[in-house]
């Protein structure tokens, strides 16, 4: 499964149902049904709802509609969340959600709800949150089952049909034989993870900025991994927000270990198999602690973070090679996920249109040869290491290169006879991809492409290249002309094609608003300013009051509650952001909404200083 990346901790409480069994079963091989009928799921706008339209499961969406006919047939919500370019979620839906055996037993006992991630970010962000703290870990596809007054009862993450099936015949069963029981524990259970997960603390004062800046570098190095780079020692994921903060705060208080640090994590996602070393871009994360295996998906909203953070590396560690690294990366999203509405697409998917994960990136020895002439071919395996047996069962995967100079010694040839045979290699690699197909997921968030926006502006800056400016210009554009209702001052989620679909939660209106500050800053015009206003205004309206943040307005789910300050996840809280933004821009009342904002929580936030890099990396901006 895709773990999640965020810290947990535990909560042993004598409240939290684990109905979950003990010991993983190897996967079986059971035998599935092609699909004879479709769902409430069938042609969706999300292309991850619309395929599970023809699973036998009578899958619904997430809705009012939906609790209620859950409360009147007394049933438990079966809640799975996942997203299109998800490996593990592909693998569930061949292994269970097309089996007729588990449909049977979710359709007769189960009210079965699916949800795109990508779409509701918040009620997703809450069931990671639950299953995080109640099993240790959380991750995608996320499976949640649900009291049908909307409390969260247990979870669990991908597991084999077997040991699934098992999972659901346990809990529908104790469910018929005691559903009084099990809803109040479970209300219980939110009452107490209520409690723990969003106390009040004591607010931040200016006698305590200097010890959270502390802390936050203190558990940065705790769970760095500084031989390697990156954090912890089994998958790394890019944690740009920790990165930017450290960024930031290297920049005020130059210190020569945090420098190698950050050079070392840099470097190696760069020049290894997180990074697309033929044609660009990040992939999610590395299954490794060496950066080497990429879990294969490529999502708009890394590759926006990394374009942004290697620029910005670029100048506060004057490293030129940076800057052409987050060259590389907005290259890339022009060239494989623009649209001809103006904004980027969600994501390509990590399996290939065979379904293998990896495949459409991946080299046989069989297709090298095929594709290359002799000195090509050896340049090649030399240039990747690529001699080998293969890393995965559908081939190579190209990472680090060695240094030309040396190699062009060890072939007894100069180093411009090598690299012309390595960028010839590369232009015959490059059209032999070009014909292998890799699905997309086309739909357009406006939160993602409010990350994109702002990369792109940084990237019009440094370089003064027209392409850039007019990417920025096109985002925009489609922000103008199907996120944002100017009648209405409200902004929608996403966009598929010219369907304007879902409510926007704070991380839209918040990076969105980060997007058109930095817009503005650079194309400094009327219109622009205006709507930075609307969106900053709608923001503050809609999700923030003195009791702390909402992540969406009107929740279905018992579970969660107002939050003094939002955590970093893969990507930056989207409160700080907002507080970044209103500060930045200078403008009452934002400021001062900002300010009060900013400064609660601080005891909270020491503790899991490494959490809040965002809130942290604010501080620098404010004079308390």
């Amino acid at each position: 499964m895709v773990n999640h990346p965020r810290g947990s901790v535990v909560v042993l409480s004598r409240y939290v149902i684990v109905l979950l069994l003990a010991v993983m079963m190897p996967a079986i091989a059971w035998p599935t049904t092609p699909a004879r009928q479709t769902n409430a799921l069938f042609q969706h706008a999300s292309p991850y709802l619309a395929m599970h339209g023809e699973d036998p499961v009578h899958w619904r969406e997430w809705n009012a509609q939906t609790l209620a006919e859950a409360r009147k047939q007394n049933k438990i919500l079966f809640v799975s969340s996942g997203y299109y370019s998800c490996h593990w979620c592909h693998v569930m839906q061949r292994e269970s959600f097309r089996n007729d055996k588990i449909a049977a037993e979710l359709n007769a006992h189960y009210i079965a709800v699916k949800v795109d991630r990508e779409i509701d970010s918040a009620l997703d962000a809450r069931l990671i949150d639950f299953v995080e703290q109640t099993q240790g870990f959380a991750g995608w596809p996320l499976n949640v089952f649900i009291t049908p007054e909307g409390y969260p009862l247990t979870g669990m993450v991908y597991a084999p049909p077997e040991q699934f099936l098992a999972v659901l015949t346990k809990v529908s069963t104790e469910w018929s034989a005691a559903p009084d029981k099990l809803s109040m524990l479970a209300r219980k259970a939110t009452e107490e993870l209520n409690t723990v997960s969003h106390n009040k603390t004591s607010p931040i004062t200016a006698g305590n900025v200097a010890a959270l800046v502390t802390a936050f570098v203190q558990q940065s190095f705790q769970l760095a991994d500084e031989m390697q780079g990156g954090f912890g020692d089994s998958n790394k994921f890019p944690s740009a927000p920790q990165l930017q903060a450290l960024l930031a705060i290297y920049a005020e208080q130059p210190e020569p270990r945090l420098k190698k640090f950050l050079n070392q994590t840099l470097a190696q996602m760069a020049s290894l198999g997180m990074r697309d070393q033929l044609s660009g871009g990040f992939y999610r994360y590395s299954v490794d602690p060496g950066w080497h295996i990429p879990h294969f998906e490529k999502m708009l909203y890394d590759n926006a973070l990394l374009a942004r953070l290697y620029l910005d590396a670029s100048t506060i560690l004057a490293e030129p090679a940076y800057a052409a690294v987050g060259r590389d990366t907005l290259d890339f999203m022009l060239r494989e996920m623009s649209t001809s509405q103006g904004g980027f697409a969600t994501s390509l998917s990590a399996v290939d249109a065979q379904g293998t994960e990896g495949g459409y990136y991946l080299w046989s020895d069989a297709d090298l040869a095929k594709t290359l002439n002799a000195t090509e071919l050896t340049a090649v395996k030399a240039f990747w290491n690529l001699t080998g047996p293969a890393e995965l069962p559908a081939g190579h995967h190209l990472t680090q290169s060695q240094s030309v100079e040396a190699l062009a010694k060890q072939l007894a040839i100069t180093p411009a006879e090598l690299t012309k045979r390595i960028q010839s290699a590369r232009q015959k690699m490059q059209l032999v991809r070009q014909q292998r197909q890799l699905p997309k997921d086309s739909k357009r968030l406006a939160a993602w492409n409010g990350l994109a926006l702002s990369a792109f502006v940084a990237g019009a800056r440094l370089f003064k290249q027209d392409k850039y400016q007019q990417a920025a210009a096109g985002i925009v554009a489609d922000l103008r002309q199907q996120w944002w209702d100017s009648k209405r001052q409200i902004l929608y989620r996403l966009v598929d094609k010219k369907k304007s679909l879902g409510d926007g939660s704070l991380e839209d209106y918040a990076y969105l608003a980060q997007g058109m500050y930095d817009y503005w800053q650079w194309r400094d015009t009327e219109p622009d300013r205006v709507l930075l206003d609307d969106l900053l205004t709608q923001a503050w309206q809609r999700f923030y009051s003195g009791d702390g943040w909402l992540l969406a307005q009107g929740s279905l789910l018992r579970y969660g509650d107002r939050e003094l300050q939002i955590k970093d996840g893969v990507m930056p809280s989207p409160s700080a952001t907002l507080v970044a933004v209103s500060l930045r821009y200078g403008k009452k009342p934002f400021t001062e909404q900002a300010r009060r904002a900013l400064l609660q929580g601080g005891a909270d936030i020491e503790a899991q200083a490494f959490w809040h890099a965002t809130l942290i990396r604010n501080l620098l901006l404010v004079q308390l």
